[in-house]
């Protein structure tokens, strides 16, 4: 059996991050409308971690881009060598 990687399609991932931050959005609102126990507490962390890896996995793909269109062309194994 081979061992490929699982690859999503583009609107797909593209839409991936946009996605961890609206349920952490609605798991940080949700957890104000339970009632006031420890399951509104493990929402609310919930909640703020998909928020921040939604925007950490945003921030990465964008100076990810930005450093590749830095280097457009080969590759960087000759890069400083004159």
């Amino acid at each position: 059996m081979q061992n490929r990687p699982v690859r999503l399609s583009k609107p797909v991932y593209e839409t991936l991050p946009y996605a961890y931050m609206l349920s952490g959005l609605l798991a940080v609102a949700g957890s104000y409308y339970l009632e006031r126990s420890w399951w509104a507490d493990v929402v609310m962390v919930l909640g703020v971690l998909c928020l921040i890896g939604g925007v950490v996995v945003l921030l990465k793909r964008r100076d990810a881009r930005a450093r590749r269109s830095e280097y457009k062309g080969g590759s960087l194994d000759g890069f400083g060598s004159e």
